[in-house]
């Protein structure tokens, strides 16, 4: 059977390119890409979807975001994350929504041709052994939640307009712009913004 794949990535080349990779080298024929999160809920709503195939961040949200919405409202379908987003910051938390596959943009066409065949045949996924890195990089600690608001507080949303977009009280994200200072041991967004880049952590 045919599977129904959406591709949601907010950059048009690599949609483009990986729905010409689907097409051309697996043999895909039902595969349509959106850009935002919103388009994505949209698309989801329109038509069946078996495999997803998901970036981290979007223009209006993140995929931690939307995945447990997802997750509720379409448990049977399989989610891979493609991304330069670091696997070791953000697989675990994934994982929590049972997406176990993780794909990074910069492995080279034959080993992500693999890894994508893997996804789309439903295979058991054994790769991420990220254990080893997390004493090096302070953000794997992070929790989910921890991981959404940082993607705010790296774009120097304030208190308020993060409870707005996450539909969260000020008080929640006051705590956990806190845990987030204690778990990075930084004090101020200027030190967070540099550890993130010393990290590599897109934003």
């Amino acid at each position: 059977m045919q599977p129904n794949i959406i591709i949601a990535d907010d950059h048009s080349m690599v949609r483009k390119g990986m729905k010409m990779l689907l097409r051309t080298q697996l043999n895909c024929k039902n595969v349509n890409e959106v850009s935002s999160c919103n388009e994505l809920m949209i698309e989801l709503r329109k038509k069946e979807c078996s495999h997803l195939i998901l970036d981290v961040i979007f223009s209006d949200g993140t995929a931690l975001e939307v995945v447990p919405t997802i997750r509720k409202l379409y448990p049977a379908i399989k989610i891979m994350i493609f991304s330069m987003q670091l696997v070791e910051v953000y697989a675990d938390a994934f994982k929590q929504y049972n997406v176990h596959y993780y794909l990074s943009k910069s492995l080279n066409e034959e080993k992500s041709l693999k890894y994508i065949t893997g996804f789309l045949n439903n295979e058991q996924n054994h790769s991420h052994s990220v254990k080893e890195l997390h004493q090096k990089n302070p953000f794997t600690i992070l929790a989910p939640r921890e991981l959404e608001i940082l993607h705010y507080l790296l774009n120097g949303h304030h208190t308020n307009d993060i409870a707005n977009a996450l539909n969260l009280s000020t008080s929640t994200i006051s705590t956990v712009k806190k845990r987030i200072f204690e778990k990075t041991e930084t004090a101020t967004i200027t030190q967070l913004l540099e550890l993130a880049m010393l990290y590599n952590i897109s934003f």
